[in-house]
């Protein structure tokens, strides 16, 4: 069983807790993501690494109540237990193997989209830790569902806040922000985006006119309930890949979002699911999150 320590709201159906598990703690990387399931017969349900502590053996999750099973999860209180926590899953960040007096010469920033603010914060602790300095600009709809924004500057990043209605930082889009930046003078090397697939998509499109790198995650995808199975397959170059096995990270400018919104769409309907079970069958996918559940 594993105890929950620490559970807190950070914005309208968005929760943060916060979980006694040693084993995922001392293994888990940024980038990667854990499975739960409430209790026996409950749902596999995939969610974001916020934070991991090894020496208290805790690892922070953040979730978003989207339908039945996260609505579900967010009644559990502190003291409670989950019955499996297992992971961690998907491959880990990038820039984890690179050599690290190489990465301080970079210029990296982060495009953080909602709850996929969470994912962004590890890697930006990680990299901060190792004297690494990024930039973060973190977008929400309104100012309370902005996220981990203090958190993100306590680690020493620099971040820019952007919200569709003006009420916190700039008004406008994430992709507004970055290529304001750009154009005035930041290089960057490296672009990482992890939010809706839509500012994804934007965002990449938006760093191959500057020939900028760009990473994205699917790992977003997967918090929100369309990532397994079926909705987890996506083309990248000419290779069909899965977010849960091969990702959650792809080159962004490889990615075809227009295929991968079309399944997420289908995913969202019963007949649409039905297709995409019969389309896993005859791939004969397993291995990795695929294990056939839909998370509400």
């Amino acid at each position: 069983m594993y105890k929950i320590v620490e559970k807190r709201q950070l914005a309208p159906q968005i929760y943060l807790m916060e979980i006694e598990a040693p084993r995922v703690a001392k293994s888990a990387k940024p980038g990667q993501f854990i499975i739960v399931k409430m209790d026996e017969k409950g749902e596999r349900i995939p969610l974001t690494v916020c934070d991991y502590n090894a020496a208290k053996g805790t690892v922070t999750i953040v979730f978003q109540t989207l339908g039945k099973s996260t609505l579900e999860m967010a009644e559990y209180q502190v003291g409670d237990n989950f019955s499996d926590f297992a992971g961690p899953l998907g491959q880990a960040s990038e820039f984890i193997h690179e050599d690290i007096e190489a990465l301080k010469q970079q210029k990296i920033v982060f495009v953080a989209g909602g709850v996929g603010t969470a994912p962004v914060y590890p890697q930006v602790k990680w990299l901060q830790q190792q004297g690494v300095q990024v930039d973060v600009i973190i977008g929400a709809r309104n100012k309370e569902m902005v996220i981990l924004e203090d958190e993100m500057k306590a680690l020493g990043a620099t971040v820019y806040v952007t919200t569709d209605d003006g009420s916190n930082g700039h008004k406008g889009l994430v992709t507004e922000v970055l290529k304001g930046l750009i154009d005035n003078g930041a290089q960057y090397d490296h672009v990482i985006a992890i939010g809706p697939m839509i500012m994804m998509k934007f965002v990449a499109k938006l760093t191959k006119e500057y020939n900028i790198k760009t990473t994205i995650s699917l790992n977003p995808i997967m918090v929100d309930g369309t990532g397994m199975c079926g909705a987890c397959r996506v083309t990248v170059g000419s290779e069909i890949k899965f977010a849960c096995v091969d990702g959650p990270e792809f080159d962004g400018h490889l990615v075809d979002f227009d295929e991968a919104m079309r399944r997420q769409a289908m995913y969202k309907t019963e007949e649409g699911r039905a297709v995409l079970e019969a389309e896993k069958s005859s791939h004969k996918h397993t291995g990795g999150c695929c294990g056939g559940h839909h998370h509400e």
